[in-house]
């Protein structure tokens, strides 16, 4: 056999061993890697946008902060309501209630559950923090600001952390849902308005550009994809079988009864 026909062996035999459904780690690990990627791409290109300063991204930003704007000088009440939704539901409260979820978990016997937990939010905001500094982006300046904030803009630190602080409790709590569809419905229905209204908060109160808000939004989406993607890895692994996260969350057994007998 010539050097051509072992390269080529080797590279079947890699391919193989990446899409065999009978080697689900390696199968597995492939999809994560490969749905991280496509969900990182967006918030790649948004963020090339951002630094490059697209005229037509300038526009959209400044016309729908000029609209949110001038709606808010006209209506006080309008702004009373988003500042306290931005404050009740900002980073600090969201993390407050994500490390309450971790200590419940530990308690209840599920430390794999609270590890991913703490790695979602944790990694999510460092990234957050880290694309701040890098991309330097300002935050609007309004003539007549109704609200003001500090540090860079792009991406959103309340989309951002709302978007990871939704999705880790929603696959948290899926599972004590997933015979109920009104409760799945809920549950998933309170994850959006919670992402949705924290972000459109941070426009309405003018203190950060749509694109920002977005960019939050798709961040912190990619990130929970690729550590729920990795945590069914690591399931998989020990000899679970594998979950429907969307339907029952990334530990679905944490919901049956006997759990803790189990665990012990």
């Amino acid at each position: 056999m010539n050097v051509t026909d072992t390269t080529a062996e080797r590279e079947r035999s890699w391919r193989s061993r990446r899409l065999d459904p009978d080697r689900s780690l390696g199968l597995r690990l492939t999809l994560a890697a490969a749905a991280a990627f496509l969900v990182l791409v967006p918030f790649a290109l948004l963020a090339l946008l951002v630094l490059g300063a697209w005229p037509p991204l300038l526009r959209l930003d400044a016309s729908v902060t000029d609209a949110f704007h001038g709606y808010a000088l006209a209506h006080p009440a309008w702004v009373d309501v988003m500042t306290v939704w931005t404050h009740v539901l900002g980073p600090g409260p969201l993390r407050v209630a994500a490390a309450v979820v971790v200590v419940w978990l530990v308690r209840r016997g599920a430390p794999r559950l609270a590890i991913w937990v703490v790695t979602t939010m944790v990694v999510g905001g460092l990234l957050g923090a880290l694309l701040k500094l890098l991309v330097g982006r300002d935050r609007p300046d309004l003539l007549e600001p109704v609200a003001r904030a500090a540090g860079y803009s792009f991406p959103s630190g309340h989309a951002l952390t709302a978007a990871l602080a939704s999705g880790v409790l929603l696959l948290v709590f899926l599972p004590f849902a997933r015979d109920s569809r009104p409760r799945r419905v809920a549950l998933w229905t309170a994850a959006a308005l919670i992402t949705v209204v924290t972000g459109l908060s941070r426009v309405a109160l003018g203190v950060h550009w749509t694109s920002d808000v977005v960019g939050g939004w798709v961040l912190g989406g990619a990130v929970v994809a690729a550590t729920a993607a990795g945590f069914a890895t690591w399931r998989t692994g020990t000899g679970r079988r594998p979950a429907n996260p969307l339907r029952e969350g990334v530990e679905p057994e944490v919901a049956d009864p006997g759990w803790m007998d189990r665990r012990a």
